[in-house]
């Protein structure tokens, strides 16, 4: 499974750790071994968040080198060390305080918090929604199969990798007292489904016979429909968050690499609409780049001209530059943004 960076301070490992530890810490030196500062800052990825997670930390300016099967690295330009962490692993890391900070799906947040529901001290803080990674966690059978709805599903047998969250589903289905095609109730006392516990490969379960129907995440659907099942229900909405631990030892530091990524994603999302009107037509302009704020405003070396300045939302920028030139916009142009605060 391919692991995920998490950002921490921790006291630092040898660089000549056992080869069975599966990490080399650090990026070479020539001192036999070094220690890391003191606990600092973490964060984790999930698998098929990876390349979108390594790209907020390059935006963030969060400079690091991962050597080959290595599971820690230095932050060159930082107090801080990255740990690639699995997904599933990052909720648990982040909500004792073993990492300060997590980027990992909102699926396994959910899913941790289904079995180890957070107290008081433990569990993670949501910091930020990262606008990618979004699929849902969906009930699905054989598409030539008889179960047509989740309640037809009571007693049988399912198959998942997020037994937490499947099992208060089925409970609440359950508990509703509703019968299925085969004739079971569900109680209150005792969870009449048959949950199954599967690391991967889920979806070929019931083309298997393993179950009767599966709980698993679906992201374009190709999968699915790969293996001739369909979605019945979704149990969940997920998608990429940033996460924090309640006790964080380095507050300062985990509200600034927040900050950061909080400005790469408002980067991503937008770009600078730069373009020229007359001045009689600029409270028609404006009203279609009202920008975040407001727009900046510029006098041009030419009488009742002026230069307009505004973030636009990238998914909306072709229409805003046809409804400016019908507005009599002149010399439009749209920038990138490498980043923002």
């Amino acid at each position: 499974m391919p692991r995920l960076p998490t950002f921490l301070q921790h006291p630092m490992v040898s660089a000549t750790a056992r080869k069975e530890d599966c990490y080399s810490p650090f990026p070479k030196v020539s001192q036999p071994s070094h220690t890391l500062p003191s606990p600092s800052d973490q964060a984790a990825v999930e698998g098929r968040l990876q390349q979108a997670a390594f790209d907020l930390l390059a935006g963030s300016d969060i400079q690091f080198r991962r050597e080959h099967r290595s599971d820690i690295a230095n932050v060159k330009n930082h107090h801080i060390a990255l740990v690639f962490l699995p997904a599933a692993d990052i909720p648990t890391f982040v909500g004792e305080g073993n990492v300060d900070l997590g980027i990992t799906g909102l699926d396994q947040i959910l899913e941790h918090e289904a079995t180890s529901p957070p107290t008081k001290d433990t569990g993670a803080e949501q910091v930020l929604d990262l606008g990618f990674g979004s699929c849902k966690l969906e009930v699905q059978v054989l598409e030539s199969g008889p179960y047509k709805e989740p309640k037809d599903l009571i007693g049988r047998n399912i198959c998942t990798s997020f037994v937490g969250l499947t099992e208060q589903f089925f409970t609440r289905l359950e508990e509703h007292g509703e019968t299925s095609s085969n004739g079971l109730i569900g109680t209150e006392k005792q969870l009449k489904t048959k949950i199954k516990y599967l690391s991967g490969s889920v979806e070929v379960a019931c083309a298997l016979g393993v179950a009767d129907g599966i709980v698993d995440l679906v992201e374009s659907g190709d999968t699915m429909r790969a293996n001739g099942l369909k979605a019945i229900h979704t149990v969940e909405e997920s998608r990429a968050v940033l996460i924090k631990s309640k006790h964080a030892s380095d507050p300062r530091l985990v509200d600034k690499v927040a900050s950061r990524i909080r400005g790469v994603i408002a980067a991503q999302q937008f770009v600078l609409c730069q373009y020229n009107i007359h001045r009689s037509l600029l409270a028609a302009a404006t009203k279609i780049t009202p920008g975040k704020r407001a727009p900046t405003i510029t006098q041009l070396d030419e009488a009742d001209w002026v230069a307009v300045s505004s973030m636009v939302e990238k998914k909306k920028i072709a229409t805003v530059m046809d409804d400016l030139a019908s507005c009599g916009a002149t010399d439009i142009l749209v920038l990138n943004i490498g980043n923002s605060r």
